[in-house]
C-alpha cells in the first residue's frame, strides 16, 4: 500500500534532493533485498539507512530504508512498482521528518500531554497536533500555553460516550489525522472505534503493575512493596491493554519510596515511554507482525 496523500515534489529540479523513508512488508522470499536495492538505484537513490527483519513465526519480511534521491515521487514509485508487484508488498513512501498529523486524547493527567506538546514545539518530535480532545476541561490551559486548540466534551453515560467517539472520527476525517494518542485518556474505547483506528492509535499503560487494577494503582503498589514500576506503550485494540507492544521502560524502587514518589517516578516513565513510541511511529519505524511489533530503532 502506498501513501500518496503526502507532500509532493512538484517543481523539484534535478539538483534538489529529497530524503525518503520506504517501508516494505511481504512474504519472506529469496531476492527481496537485491530487488529493492536495484529499484532504488534505478530511481537514482542512495541508501543512507537500511534495516530488515525476517519473522520466523509468521514468514514475513520487513524492511525500512532511508534514501536520498533527486528523483520525484512519481518516478520513484514507478521504479518500485515492478518489485512491489512481484513480491506482493505492502509499502509506504514518505518524506523523512514530515510532521505526522496527530490527535491527542486526554482526561485530567497532564504529564504525558505536556511532554508531547513540549517536544513538538522544541522540534524534537515529528508530529503536528491539530487538536487536543478531552473528556474533562482541566488541561485546557496547558494546551493553550502551547498554542494548540483544545476541545472538551463530557463523557457521562452511553449516549455522551457515543457522541464523543463520533467526534473523534470527525476530527480524524477533518484533519486527515494519521495517529491518535491516548495520553492518559481514562475511557475505554468501543470495539467499533478500536476497529476504525486499528494500527494508528497508541495508548500508555502503567505496566509492571498487572495485579493492581482500578483506582490508585501506585498506592496499591506501595502497599505491596513493589520493586519495579514502569510503563508500556501499545497499540489500542478491543482487548483492553492487550494490544501489540511498541515500547516498555522500567525503574527499580525500594521500601524507602513513598506512594507519592512512585507516582512521580511512574509518570516520568509514562511520559518517556509514550513519547518514544510516538516518535518511532512518526518516523515509520513501527511495523505490525500479528500480535507484536517490529521496531526498527
Amino acid at each position: 500500500m502506498t501513501d500518496t496523500a503526502r507532500p509532493t515534489d512538484v517543481g523539484q529540479t534535478a539538483d534538489e534532493q529529497t530524503h525518503w523513508t520506504l517501508t516494505l512488508v511481504c512474504e519472506d522470499r529469496p531476492g527481496i533485498v537485491h530487488a529493492i536495492s536495484g529499484a532504488v538505484v534505478d530511481a537514482g537513490g542512495n541508501i543512507t539507512e537500511s534495516q530488515q527483519f525476517s519473522s520466523h513465526d509468521t514468514g514475513t519480511f520487513f524492511m525500512r530504508l532511508q534514501v536520498v534521491s533527486s528523483t520525484g515521487r512519481e518516478a520513484f514509485e514507478a521504479a518500485l512498482a515492478p518489485v512491489v508487484a512481484r513480491y506482493g508488498m505492502e509499502w509506504k513512501l514518505d518524506v523523512v521528518g514530515r510532521p505526522l498529523r496527530t490527535l491527542v486524547l486526554v482526561s485530567t493527567a497532564a504529564h504525558c500531554l505536556n511532554d508531547l506538546l513540549f517536544r513538538q514545539r522544541a522540534g524534537q518530535l515529528p508530529i503536528e497536533i491539530p487538536l487536543v480532545l478531552a473528556n474533562h476541561p482541566d488541561l485546557q490551559g496547558l494546551a493553550e500555553f502551547y498554542g494548540v486548540p483544545f476541545e472538551h466534551r463530557a463523557v457521562v453515560g452511553a449516549e455522551l460516550k457515543a457522541e464523543f467517539e463520533r467526534r473523534i472520527l470527525e476530527v480524524v476525517d477533518e484533519h486527515d489525522v494519521e495517529l491518535v494518542v491516548l495520553a492518559r485518556y481514562m475511557q475505554i474505547l468501543s470495539p467499533e472505534l478500536c476497529a476504525a483506528l486499528e494500527g494508528r492509535a497508541i495508548n500508555i499503560h502503567h505496566s509492571f503493575l498487572p495485579g493492581f487494577k482500578g483506582a490508585n494503582p501506585y498506592r496499591q503498589a506501595h502497599a505491596r512493596g513493589v520493586k519495579l514500576i514502569g510503563a508500556t506503550a501499545h497499540f489500542v485494540t478491543s482487548d483492553l491493554d492487550e494490544g501489540p507492544i511498541i515500547e516498555q521502560n522500567v525503574v527499580r524502587v525500594d521500601h524507602t519510596r513513598e506512594a507519592a514518589d512512585l507516582v512521580a517516578i511512574g509518570q516520568d516513565e509514562e511520559s518517556r515511554t509514550l513519547t518514544q513510541a510516538v516518535r518511532w511511529f512518526a518516523e515509520d519505524r513501527v511495523l505490525l507482525d500479528g500480535a507484536r511489533t517490529i521496531v526498527f530503532r
